[in-house]
């Protein structure tokens, strides 16, 4: 499969993953009758990985995120060649999810902007949480993220179960880490609702590019270290 090809796979697949996760967040996640809350995002994320896994998992690995792409660079299970077309794909993919959301949400009457999706610490977290905690959160979940995407698409591992395991991580994930950054992990994913909320959310944009990548890198290092025979 050429390069192209796999990076529009990856372009789609972001824009999925922000269209129905962040999606899910500004259109639904605020309506009390729904019920949808922080529980009802977290596995929205998760819906959207194992959906888009199973239809271009064998297109272009179902990245969806640069600090996935990296990690698997870092854990040799993807060529540092192709990191800028995949980037560049999620990034887009991500910020045209962004561009439809706010489309359909401006259309409310009344509709306020506000955070939209955005991640932030301090004044920003959903929950006021500071910086460091951030920024401890975002590596830790990124690194665990990256250990089971590790281990659940080794050559070893039950075949077709993969995205269901990392599915379900991203859910978990999110259970965890709403409250304190409202959940990154992803630097496209931040990035194309940090455009869009503007201010100080771009401000803190570099947390939520340098944080996931670090813990990315720590995770799939970490598995290959107890992994490899």
């Amino acid at each position: 499969m050429s390069l192209t090809k796999r990076s529009l796979a990856e372009l789609i697949g972001t824009f999925w993953l922000v269209l129905g996760g962040c999606g899910s967040a500004v259109l639904a996640a605020g309506i009390p009758e729904l019920g949808l809350g922080y529980l009802g995002v977290s596995f929205a994320f998760g819906l959207t990985v194992v959906t888009m896994a199973y239809a271009i998992g064998h297109i272009s690995g179902c990245h969806l995120n640069p600090a996935v792409s990296i990690g698997l660079v870092a854990g040799g299970r993807f060529k540092a060649s192709e990191l800028p077309h995949y980037i560049i794909a999620q990034v887009l993919g991500a910020t045209l999810a962004a561009a439809i959301i706010y489309c359909i949400a401006s259309g409310q009457a009344g509709y306020s902007l506000g955070g939209f999706a955005a991640n932030g610490y301090g004044d920003l977290s959903p929950h006021k949480y500071a910086l460091h905690a951030a920024f401890v959160c975002e590596v830790v979940m990124t690194a665990v993220f990256l250990f089971i995407i590790m281990g659940a698409t080794d050559k070893r591992a039950p075949a077709g179960l993969a995205p269901i395991a990392i599915g379900f991580t991203l859910a978990l994930i999110h259970m965890i880490s709403i409250p304190v950054t409202n959940t990154s992990v992803n630097p496209a994913r931040s990035t194309s609702q940090a455009l869009f909320a503007g201010g100080a959310y771009i401000d803190q944009l570099w947390l939520f590019w340098v944080a996931p990548i670090l813990g990315a890198v720590i995770g799939a290092v970490v598995y290959n270290l107890i992994a490899k025979e």
